[in-house]
């Protein structure tokens, strides 16, 4: 360890430059869920809709699309719908048998919404009136469509279009169900008709998935969350950008799947924040440089409140603990940290985590897939911070990032002095790096008493302003008991802490790794 401060942040292997997967995105205005293609890439997360493009061609946009269907005697119009006004959404296009009527066209697809049918306006139609109408439309049939492109997932609609070939369904009409025995139904006074095809100057159309947003992951934040009415915090996973603009929650079909975008979404953010922090570094003192920045989830109320949590953004600087509403993205940036504490006065406390290895538990806060992971900074007067994150990777690198800072911070500080009172006089109480312990009277500056650090044989405390530390005579082997009282007491004692582990580490550096709970715990799962 040196005492200059942190080396570089070290890279990270490379990663593949694209994962494409589909996701189920909830509308929290609508409550309604549909399928989106997500695309991570190492710098933005985009994600995709599909929607219905003219490839070829100068007709109209493909927006509204009219196309007229030649009833076939087998397999009459050759598709099926769902929907209907009656449940809050369009009738919709739910099948396309492979080479009938419908799909011989080129012009339609599954999700495709039904305007009009012959004219006639079916935009708040129910489902049976359209079933009914197209029943009934005679040999040709005129359709106008638009490309449903946020299908709620009730309606089951395949990705795929058209679908792979399948025979007409039978019995009553039902609107969640496909509607397609009365639509093939050629109509009995009508003799067979030729199949409909495509008229060559027609333009040619095809559903492909296209961009419709685009996150940055530079300072993004991913986050586990609630989809839709499930009450489980871990159902689904969120993008926020720097910006403040989200992804919405995004639920995957798998608890693996799910687990596998959070760390890909995590790796990709995490390698970007290590480029800032190089980027930061470039312009700060080697004394002043940033040891680790990222997002955590703050629990409001501390450990013993309800599980209600907000944002913020935490980084070890210099030898300060910095927390931040939003990241601080310019150097003028951090003077406007919410909270600021030097690391030689706070404790940072991993807490409830299973370790398999030797069976210890402390009673477990995981939303029941191993997340999230809690730790706590212990500050002065009794104050605490309880923040989680997601990932057990995430909080193996705190707890080596704070051990690593609080250490480099004692080595920089070399000594603190706190006013006391002790026997009716106003003392002064030094920890100092080199020497140990110091006791002295403020105005004379008479030393009192003085200790080493490994002649500290234990303490107690009232919880209040008072301790008692017993120390050994390094001749008598008698142990001296001395009381005194600080105004804040906490701050003392975790200066205490932070002087005493970096003695141990600076003449043991397997100190830090034995007292690693978190990577403990990542290296026996």
């Amino acid at each position: 360890m040196s005492a200059e401060g942190p080396p570089a942040p070290a890279a990270r292997p490379g990663r593949l430059p694209t994962k494409t997967g589909i996701a189920l995105l909830h509308d929290e205005v609508s409550g309604h869920a549909y399928d989106v293609r997500l695309k991570l890439m190492k710098e933005v997360l985009t994600i995709q809709r599909q929607d219905v493009v003219c490839v070829s061609g100068s007709g109209p946009s493909a927006k509204h699309r009219t196309v007229t269907l030649r009833r076939q005697p087998v397999g009459g119009l050759g598709l099926s719908i769902k929907g209907g006004v009656e449940h809050g959404v369009p009738v919709v296009i739910s099948k396309i048998f492979r080479d009938l009527a419908a799909d011989q066209t080129g012009m339609l697809f599954v999700g495709d919404a039904l305007l009009q049918v012959n004219g006639i306006n079916v935009e708040s139609a129910t489902h049976k009136e359209v079933v009914h109408l197209l029943k009934n439309a005679g040999d040709e049939v005129t359709v106008t469509v638009e490309y449903l492109r946020e299908a709620p997932s009730f309606l089951k609609l395949p990705l795929g279009s058209p679908g792979p070939a399948s025979q007409p369904g039978s019995g009553a009409s039902s609107p969640l169900f496909d509607s397609g025995l009365h639509l093939n139904r050629a109509s009995s006074n009508t003799a067979p008709s030729s199949p409909s095809s495509p008229v060559a100057n027609e333009p040619k159309y095809e559903k492909r998935w296209l961009d419709a947003l685009s996150l940055p992951l530079s300072m993004a934040r991913v986050s586990r969350c609630r989809a839709g009415a499930d009450t489980s915090r871990s159902s689904a996973i969120q993008v926020q950008a720097l910006d403040g603009v989200s992804s919405g929650p995004l639920q995957f079909h798998t608890a693996q799947e799910r687990a596998d975008w959070l760390r890909a979404v995590s790796a990709n953010i995490g390698d970007l924040m290590l480029q800032n922090m190089k980027m930061a570094n470039k312009c700060c003192s080697p004394c002043d440089q940033v040891v680790h920045m990222g997002w955590v989830s703050e629990r409001l109320g501390g450990a013993s409140s309800s599980q209600t949590f907000r944002p913020r953004f935490l980084a070890l600087k210099g030898s300060s603990l910095y927390i931040f509403v939003s990241p601080p993205v310019s150097t003028l940036d951090w003077v406007r940290a919410e909270k600021t504490y030097h690391l030689c006065e706070v404790l940072f406390k991993v807490h409830r985590l299973w370790l398999p290895d030797d069976c210890w538990v402390q009673a477990s806060l995981d939303s029941g897939d191993h997340g999230p992971f809690c730790f706590s900074i212990l500050v002065g007067h009794g104050g605490s911070h309880v923040f989680s994150v997601e990932l057990g990777s995430e909080l193996a690198t705190w707890e080596l990032s704070f051990q690593r800072a609080t250490f480099w911070a004692v080595q920089r500080t070399g000594s603190k002095t706190y006013l006391c009172s002790g026997q009716g006089d106003t003392l002064c109480f030094t920890v100092d790096f080199a020497l140990g312990f110091t006791c002295f009277h403020s105005k004379t500056k008479r030393v009192l008493w003085r200790f080493k650090f490994s002649q500290l044989k234990g303490s107690s405390d009232d919880g209040k302003a008072r301790v008692k530390l017993l120390f050994q005579g390094l001749d008598t082997k008698q142990i001296e008991m001395k009381e005194l009282e600080f105004q804040d007491l906490t701050a003392v004692l975790h200066c205490i802490h932070s002087f005493m582990a970096a003695k141990v580490a600076s003449v043991d550096p397997a100190f830090m790794d034995s007292q690693s709970i978190a990577r403990r715990y990542m290296y026996s799962s």
